[in-house]
C-alpha cells in the first residue's frame, strides 16, 4: 500500500503505533492531537505535518488512523471534520470504544463514499512499539483485505472478527476478563500479605497452580513492588469494564463480577489513582495501603 498515513489522537499507543510505521518505512504525513504541544512535538520527530484541524489530516493523508479516549471521543472527531472529503480514505479505529460506536462510524464514513474498519488492540505499549499487537478487526471484510498489509506492519498475529462493532464486542469481554483477573489477583495477594506470607513465593506458587494468569506475569511483580507505570490505567480500566456491563444489561444478564471490579476501579479514579496502571488496584487493598 502506497499511501501517506495519518493519526488523530498521539497518546501512549497512537504515538508508538506511529513510531512502529516510520520504522517500517511508511509515509507518515500528519498528526493530529488536542494536546497539540504532543503532537507537534512526535509531528517533529517523525518528520511530518502537525496539523491544527481534523480537516487537514483527512486532506494530506490517505489513511489516518484514530486512537482516541471514549464514545464522545470518537464522536467528536468525526463530527469535527474528519470526513470532509474523506471520499475513498480508509480509516482505521484502534481506540477501545463501545461496539455502536464503531457501527456510527462507519455508517457516517459510507456516507461520504470513505472506507472504515476497526482495529481493536491486545496487549500494550511495548507491543504497539515493536509490531507485535494481537489485532482484533471489524468491518466490511473487503476493507479489512485493504488495510491487512499495513497491519501486518504493527501485529504479530490478528484475526478478522466480523462486521463493524463485532470486535469491539470481543474487545470488551477480553478487557472485562483481564480486568476482573487482576483486581483478584490483588486480592490474593494483599491477603497473602496479610497473612505474612512471602510474596515472591506466593506468585511462584500461584504459576504452578490454578491461580496462574496472564496478568500475575504482567502485574504481579509490579503490585508487589508498587510499580505502577501506566502501560493501562485505572480510569480506561473503569471505561472498558462499564462498555462490558452496558452490553451484559442489553443481554438481559447479570453480571456481579464485573460490576464489582469496575467499583474498584471507579474508586481509583476517585482518589486520584485513575492514571496509575491498573495494577495498582492493589493501592486499595494491601492493608497497609489503603488511601484515605
Amino acid at each position: 500500500m502506497n499511501q501517506k498515513i495519518g493519526f488523530v489522537g498521539v497518546g501512549r499507543m497512537g504515538s508508538n503505533l506511529a513510531r512502529r510505521l516510520k520504522d517500517c518505512g511508511e509515509a507518515l504525513a500528519v498528526m493530529y492531537d488536542e494536546n497539540a504541544a504532543a503532537a507537534q512535538a512526535l509531528a517533529l520527530e517523525l518528520g511530518c505535518h502537525h496539523a491544527t484541524a481534523l480537516t487537514t489530516v483527512t486532506e494530506l493523508a490517505d489513511t489516518i488512523f484514530t486512537v482516541v479516549t471514549d464514545d464522545n471521543a470518537m464522536k467528536a472527531i468525526y463530527r469535527g471534520g474528519l470526513l470532509r472529503r474523506a471520499k475513498n480514505k480508509l480509516f482505521i479505529n484502534c481506540a477501545t470504544v463501545s461496539p455502536e460506536i464503531h457501527e456510527w462510524v462507519q455508517a457516517k464514513a459510507e456516507r461520504v463514499r470513505a472506507h472504515s474498519l476497526e482495529a481493536c488492540m491486545a496487549s500494550s505499549i511495548p507491543q504497539a512499539r515493536q509490531g507485535t499487537l494481537y489485532l482484533m478487526c471489524g468491518g466490511r471484510p473487503e476493507v479489512f483485505e485493504q488495510a491487512k498489509p499495513l497491519l501486518e506492519k504493527l501485529s504479530s498475529s490478528m484475526r478478522y472478527i466480523g462486521p463493524a462493532g463485532k470486535a469491539a464486542q470481543v474487545k470488551a469481554l477480553v478487557n472485562m476478563v483481564m480486568n476482573i483477573n487482576t483486581a483478584g489477583l490483588a486480592e490474593g495477594l494483599a491477603l497473602g500479605d496479610a497473612l505474612g506470607l512471602d510474596l515472591a513465593l506466593l506468585r511462584e506458587v500461584f504459576a504452578q497452580t490454578g491461580a496462574n494468569s496472564q496478568v500475575l506475569k504482567t502485574d504481579g511483580q509490579d503490585m508487589q513492588d508498587r510499580e505502577h507505570s501506566c502501560f493501562f490505567s485505572a480510569a480506561h480500566a473503569a471505561k472498558d469494564s462499564g462498555i462490558a456491563l452496558k452490553l451484559g444489561k442489553r443481554q438481559g444478564l447479570v453480571l456481579p463480577l464485573t460490576a464489582a471490579t469496575k467499583k474498584q476501579y471507579d474508586l481509583m479514579v476517585t482518589k486520584g489513582l485513575g492514571e496509575l496502571d491498573k495494577s495498582g488496584v492493589a493501592e486499595l487493598t494491601f492493608k497497609a495501603r489503603r488511601p484515605a
